[in-house]
């Protein structure tokens, strides 16, 4: 059994992990933390292997670091990472030996979708992002439709500009990153949904994703929880473990 700690677990996303991790065959609920613990304290207590966090854009920098420090593997749910974080978590993850992962999206019907339109920019290169979420949702746009267009944006080779990262800090509702426009949504009655509108010559080709309960994203979760155990290096994306 692996053993896992949630940090973020009183969260509407920690709840739902806790559960699953408890109906688990494979892995161990071996604690919880949130808000005012100490996280690094709380990983060694547990003797953690891996620590699942779900928490805020603001606290999953250090909370990462913390999760590295103390030698168990972090599995991020938390969006908000920029870039130059991340390769600094990478770099100190190598540094330590550890295997870690930092998901935007557990959904694995998400994910496909992530993949194909990497696929399909490369037939329909007009693109444009629409994603909706709950008006409780921080970060704008979502780590999702970031991923996405990373993923249709290396398909064509199109670089990131420092002004577009700058917008990312800001929280845009409406945003281009790496050329391609993202529209955010934020309001009540939503969970996590993504429209991927592609425009050709007199015809337009549409993927479209809801999660229309956070238990979509438990499958995944599980997978990342098991997976990291193989993993040498700090990855970035579920598709990473997905062939």
């Amino acid at each position: 059994m692996i053993r896992v700690l949630v940090n973020g677990a009183l969260g509407r996303m920690g709840q739902e992990a806790v559960q699953a991790i408890k109906n688990s065959h494979t892995l161990s609920l071996v604690g919880e933390c949130g808000r005012g613990d100490d996280l690094y304290a709380a990983v060694k207590h547990s003797s953690a292997q891996v620590v699942l966090d779900f928490t805020t854009p603001d606290a999953v920098f250090k909370n990462t670091q913390a999760i590295l420090e103390a030698k168990a593997r972090p599995v991020i749910g938390t969006t908000g990472l920029m870039s130059a974080q991340i390769a600094e978590l990478q770099a100190q993850a190598k540094r330590l030996g550890l295997g870690g992962m930092i998901v935007p999206n557990f959904s694995l019907a998400a994910v496909l979708m992530m993949k194909a339109a990497a696929q399909w920019i490369k037939y329909f290169p007009k693109v444009e992002i629409i994603e909706k979420h709950h008006e409780g949702k921080i970060d704008a746009p979502s780590g999702t439709a970031l991923r996405t267009a990373e993923l249709m944006a290396a398909a064509r080779e199109v670089q990131m500009s420092n002004r577009e990262e700058r917008i990312l800090v800001e929280g845009a509702r409406g945003a281009n990153v790496q050329g391609i426009p993202i529209h955010s949504l934020r309001l009540p009655g939503l969970v996590a949904h993504q429209e991927i509108i592609f425009g050709g010559s007199d015809e337009t080709l549409t993927i479209t994703h809801d999660s229309i309960h956070r238990r979509s994203f438990m499958p995944g979760v599980l997978l990342a929880c098991e997976k990291v155990m193989d993993l040498n290096e700090l990855v970035y994306g579920l598709e990473s473990i997905l062939e």
